[in-house]
């Protein structure tokens, strides 16, 4: 009989208290109501549950800039106003807005994603969960696609402390673009996206990005089409992530789980049920590397709690009643009250030819690279402090990574290197409608000019 896994799960209940706007689709609630969902069902006594210390500016500028840290600290909706210019050198204000702790929403979940990955490295737990991370679009410099601090990468810097590789998966149905950049030049991570690819939010991820110098092959993009379904997205799926699992052999994956990937999703444009989503999330699970699972995107709130709840069960190995037990926002939930976001008769537009043939490319793009490559491993510096610290001294700061970020041509704003929302009802979705079309849609299906990249890690 396999040893039962040791999981630890982050949740701080302020979470759910921040507000990007009435009208804009990111809703934190959402957290909120998954975690509800969680401690119905009783999973939050069979794992252990930690309120993540929040990051500190010094922590978080691992990775970003220090004078965005510095403004995104300062910032608030009245200064947006006085400060126009400046503000749009690091925000765009309508995916981004400057609401009302935006830091402190940010520090929250880096705080998560960092701790999670200590634990990893520190041997305390095999399966780590932060569904209030995994926000990959944040770029070194500026905010972008409704992420302001990228947590990811914050994690994955922490991890390659310990491990010589770390695979980072992304299932969201936008291409996981800033965790990409990051580490486009290097071979200690390799980054996979399945995503919507053309005229689709943030443009990138074509077949051919597979990354550049070291990082040559290193970077998989699986670009999907609309409507794919469960079975579809199984078949191509299962089979690329074998392929990079034997040839990379991670020492830990971190998995973003956006839930923008399901059928009925505001913004997403894919037809996965609740299931078919939790299947990839079980299917890494079965390789036995120390995993950890993120948040993402996920517009229509009550079907990411009923599947980031679920995706909590699969990974404790509980089996769960499809009916939902009572709990804080159950009205929610109906008419069907029950854990299950089935697919809908959406046409799926990736024939099985297609999606053979990105098979076969990402095949040979993976045969070009090292067997499971043998990097060399500096010096690990000393942890960041515990929890209760949130000072680090200059003689730590001193050994960390260069953290230099690529920029693309793109995205010419990257310096280098509460209560429920009334517009929740699915008869009024202002926000999905009129004022993210930047999210939806990049006006362009062509694809992004390259420009040089250099990577965070060495």
């Amino acid at each position: 009989m396999p040893l039962k896994k040791r999981i630890t799960y982050y949740y701080d209940e302020e979470v759910g208290n921040y507000n990007y706007g009435y009208n804009h689709p990111m809703k934190p609630f959402r957290m909120r109501m998954a975690h509800s969902l969680v401690a119905a069902y009783g999973l939050d006594k069979k794992m252990n549950v930690i309120r993540p210390t929040r990051a500190s500016s010094l922590q978080m500028t691992r990775f970003h800039s220090d004078d965005y840290v510095d403004f995104l600290s300062r910032i608030t909706p009245e200064l947006v106003e006085q400060e126009p210019e400046r503000t749009s050198v690091y925000l765009t204000v309508e995916d981004c807005p400057a609401f009302d702790g935006v830091f402190e929403f940010s520090s929250i979940s880096a705080g998560g994603s960092i701790a999670g990955a200590k634990r990893i490295n520190h041997g305390d737990s095999d399966i780590v969960i932060n569904w209030a991370g995994g926000l990959h679009h944040a770029k070194k410099g500026a905010a972008s696609g409704f992420c302001y601090i990228n947590d990811i990468v914050l994690a994955i810097l922490e991890l390659l402390r310990y491990h010589q590789r770390v695979m980072y998966l992304d299932i969201d149905v936008h291409h996981g673009d800033g965790v990409e950049e990051a580490f486009y030049t290097t071979d200690r991570v390799m980054s996979v996206s399945f995503h919507k690819y053309g005229d689709f939010f943030p443009g990138t991820g074509h077949l051919e990005d597979i990354g550049v110098a070291k990082g040559k092959g290193y970077a998989v993009n699986v670009p999907l089409r609309d409507g794919i379904d469960d079975e579809s997205y199984r078949s191509i799926f299962q089979p690329v992530m074998r392929m990079v699992m034997e040839r990379f052999r991670p020492g830990a994956i971190v998995m973003q789980c956006g839930t923008d990937s399901l059928s009925g999703d505001r913004i997403g444009c894919f037809n996965l049920s609740m299931k078919g989503h939790a299947a990839c999330v079980e299917f890494m699970k079965s390789f036995n590397v120390p995993l950890f699972c993120l948040g993402g995107g996920g517009y229509t709130i009550r079907n990411v709690a009923r599947t980031w709840a679920y995706e909590t069960s699969v990974l404790l190995g509980e089996e769960l009643d499809p009916v939902l037990p009572y709990n804080d926002y159950y009205d929610f939930y109906g008419p069907e009250f029950r854990l299950e976001v089935p697919a809908s008769n959406m046409e799926n537009t990736n024939s099985r030819e297609y999606l053979e043939k990105i098979m076969a490319c990402i095949g040979d793009q993976l045969r070009d690279i090292p067997h499971a490559p043998s990097v060399l491993m500096q010096e690990v510096p000393r942890d960041w402090p515990d929890d209760s610290d949130a000072e680090v001294d200059d003689d730590v700061m001193d050994r960390l990574p260069e953290t230099k970020v690529t920029r693309r041509q793109r995205d010419a704003r990257v310096v280098p290197l509460v209560e429920p929302y009334e517009s929740e009802s699915d008869d009024d979705e202002p926000a999905a409608e009129q004022g993210f079309a930047a999210y939806r849609h990049t006006g362009t299906a062509t694809r992004p000019a390259r420009a040089p990249h250099q990577s965070v890690a060495k």
